[in-house]
């Protein structure tokens, strides 16, 4: 949503600046009947201030930061205990501030739906606000069932401002939450406009609300209901909705400026990269030192395992051992004597290439899907960066022998890690030198950050085709998302590309998934809905083999900890089995 939209006085907003379930929170005194919820105004300005608390970083503003607890993603920072699972426990911050931050969502929801209801304004707009009011909470409801089951559950009837010293009601079933979460997402989707005008792009809208609530049907394996609500989206069954596929898949993530995609069903908006606008913060986490030169990044990186997922051109499985005979069974000597090459000690140029034919290992990469280096900074490719003062720079990524010549330094010519880590580098989300002045604060990426978009949709849709047992449909539907990178369609001619079951689809699925919403935070959902998270659970390795940190799994992992501070506030509370 534009920048004025965002301005809203603090004291306006103050709808509960932390959850019921925070020690932090101070009744505001600036709100009352006298003074707000009085015009059509007011009304708009609490339903932006919701969205204001559904971006904060520990709600859903670094949703994309979550590919570091399943496969594709490995890092150090902000899921680091969840990732590792050897340090997860009920004390976890990460744990902690998602419970605090997602009820906080869900608290300010209900002031607007309780205050809303009695507004003498016009009933459009009532609904409107109400259904947006629902959407969120709903949303925040449905993070908490996919990460503690159960938990309390606050409606409109709670005032925090009444009762935020006596909350304790206990937790509800998993099924109680779900049912709630339904009948808000079915009462938002009666409410919410199926577009809004262009001054409120962003606000929730009747395809978002069906969306999420097939997403909610499809986690609970009710394929039925989740294809219908994903069919009515896909195939405008009930309104025309105007999604499409972006036809660029590298631009979708590059849009910014107020530039926005019909693929987009819900999604963060951003603007202006400098201080003075909002973004969200994906360089900080996804960056690295070559972009906006010595910040503290490589936080998250692509894994190998993303990496080696992506299917040759033609289709084919990819495997390192048609490139370098014995690769895959070789030592880190022998792997690194393939891929190595040694610089000059001022890390300005390449002094030898070694034994590294450097034309086959970028061909390993880029004779590939092409989401594979669209999304990731692969071995000598290029990336334009920024030195100190912003100023666009050409960098290279070199996988150097620093025993043979000198180590990258991001101030000069090539890219280095800021771990010390031999690992790939995240290009999808990372700016381009400084977008031509428009980009200048790190902390701030303006590009729209999608929460659902109409590929994640596609394949939920194929997916609930295929539990079906209708595999030619869900083929179609996965084989327009392939289209649009130029990806050959599945069952269209070679063995590789045939598909001769059910739980054949199911896999290729899962894996399309992982290749098209690569850096966008899905895949740990999806790995923990599929019953694959012990599977992922491997340590992180570097190109070369090299160990980065290990990881661990324990069963309990399935279903985080009730942050233990919570337990303390509220002894109605019980803790998760194993924790």
């Amino acid at each position: 949503m534009r920048k004025s939209q965002l301005t809203i006085l603090s004291a306006i907003l103050a709808l509960g600046a932390a959850s019921c379930e925070s020690l932090d929170y101070t009744p505001p005194g600036e709100m009352s009947g006298q003074t707000f919820w009085q015009t059509e105004e007011h009304a708009r300005q609490a339903a932006i201030g919701l969205y204001s608390a559904m971006k904060a970083n520990w709600c859903f503003g670094m949703e994309f930061t979550f590919d570091m607890c399943g496969d594709i993603a490995d890092g150090t920072t902000p899921w680091s205990d969840i990732a590792r699972g050897n340090t997860f426990t009920s004390g976890s911050t990460g744990v902690q501030n998602h419970w605090q931050y997602l009820y906080e969502l869900v608290h300010r929801s209900n002031t607007v739906i309780r205050n809303v209801a009695d507004m003498t304004i016009s009933r459009e707009s009532i609904d409107r606000v109400t259904g947006e009011a629902k959407f969120l909470r709903a949303m925040a409801y449905f993070r908490m069932l996919n990460c503690w089951g159960g938990v309390p559950y606050y409606d409109e009837t709670c005032d925090i401002n009444e009762q935020f010293s006596s909350l304790d009601a206990p937790r509800c079933t998993a099924d109680e939450l779900r049912a709630h979460i339904l009948d808000d997402l079915n009462d938002a989707i009666a409410k919410l406009p199926v577009a809004w005008d262009s001054a409120d792009l962003g606000r929730a809208t009747r395809g978002a609300a069906l969306a999420l609530r097939g997403k909610v049907y499809l986690f609970n394996k009710q394929w039925q209901e989740a294809a219908a609500d994903f069919e009515d989206i896909v195939y405008n069954r009930s309104a025309n909705y105007g999604y499409s596929l972006h036809d660029d898949y590298n631009e979708l993530f590059r849009l910014y400026n107020g530039k926005h995609s019909p693929e987009m069903i819900f999604s963060i908006q951003s603007l202006d990269g400098n201080v003075a606008g909002y973004a969200l913060d994906i360089v900080s986490y996804f960056g690295n030192k070559s972009t906006m030169r010595l910040i503290a990044s490589n936080c998250i990186v692509p894994s190998t395992t993303l990496a080696d997922m992506y299917e040759n051109l033609d289709g084919s499985p990819f495997n390192w051992d048609d490139v370098f005979e014995g690769f895959n069974d070789g030592d880190r000597e022998y792997r690194r004597s393939l891929l190595s090459v040694a610089i000059d000690q001022g890390s300005t140029v390449v002094t030898s290439t070694l034994d590294c034919d450097t034309s086959r290992v970028m061909d390993a990469y880029r004779l590939r899907d092409p989401r594979l280096c669209l999304n990731i900074i692969t071995p000598y490719s290029h990336y334009l960066g920024t030195d100190a003062g912003s100023a666009p720079r050409d960098k290279q990524f070199v996988l150097a022998d620093a025993s043979k010549g000198g180590s990258p330094m991001e101030a000069m010519a090539f890219m280095r890690n800021s771990e010390g880590w031999n690992s790939y580098f995240w290009r999808k989300w990372i700016p381009t030198g400084n977008l031509d002045g428009y980009w200048g604060e790190y902390t701030r990426t303006p590009y729209e950050f999608p929460l659902i978009r109409l590929a994640d949709v596609m394949l939920m849709l194929a997916e609930a085709y295929n539990e079906l047992d209708r595999t030619t449909d869900a083929m179609t539907e996965l084989n327009k998302v392939r289209a649009r990178v130029g990806m050959p369609a599945l069952g269209s001619g070679p063995a590789w590309l045939e598909v001769t079951s059910k739980e054949e689809m199911a896999l290729r699925i899962r894996r399309e998934r992982a290749f098209e919403l690569a850096g966008e935070g899905q895949r740990y959902w999806d790995l923990k809905r599929w019953g694959l998270l012990e599977e992922s659970m491997h340590d992180a390795t570097d190109i070369f083999g090299d160990l980065m940190y290990t990881r661990s799994y324990q069963k309990r992992h399935e279903q985080w900890p009730i942050p233990l501070v919570e337990l303390e506030r509220n002894r109605n509370l019980v803790q998760n089995e194993g924790w």
